[in-house]
């Protein structure tokens, strides 16, 4: 019950226009090869962003996720910083342009972009925090930022700073 694994993998594009989300959406579905969805705005923003709007896409991997995160890995040449991890044991980062990932060629009528990725750690038994009860998972029970850098370390050869 000890041993930790990841839950899932979610990938980010945020954009302003509607061709930067049809952009985004074309270089997440070539990494992916899956369909992302379009992210829209929950309430009026500082930024007078209306409720609705398309602000941009993004797609949540839970299948096959070791070997796409090497891909990802190899992007941000196997290092990570400690400040890209949290308290729960979740880390996330950015890649600066997705033709940093391996297998990815440069299209010109795209041009440039980046995007997040956000990596979800578990242990067995989190699915009782999902239940309708609100329960809460145990202190012990929950991953460290400590324990989250040596599993990511150990499994993938990853160097935090």
């Amino acid at each position: 019950m000890r041993t930790i694994r990841i839950e899932k993998i979610v990938l980010n594009m945020g954009c302003g226009t509607k061709t930067s989300i049809d952009h985004a959406m074309k270089i997440l579905e070539m990494i992916t090869n899956r369909k992302p969805i379009i992210v829209q705005s929950r309430k009026r923003s500082t930024f007078n962003i209306p409720k609705g709007k398309d602000i941009g896409c993004k797609i949540t991997i839970r299948k096959e996720i070791d070997s796409f995160l090497k891909r990802l890995f190899v992007a941000k040449d196997n290092t990570l910083k400690s400040s890209n991890f949290d308290n729960k044991g979740n880390f996330a980062f950015g890649i600066h342009e997705y033709i940093d990932v391996p297998g990815m060629e440069y299209d010109p009528k795209i041009g440039i972009l980046g995007f997040d990725i956000c990596v979800t750690l578990e242990r067995p038994g989190y699915r009782i925090k999902k239940r309708k009860l609100n329960r809460k998972v145990g202190e012990n029970h929950v991953i460290t930022k400590d324990e989250a850098i040596k599993f990511v370390s150990e499994r993938f050869g990853i160097k935090v700073e």
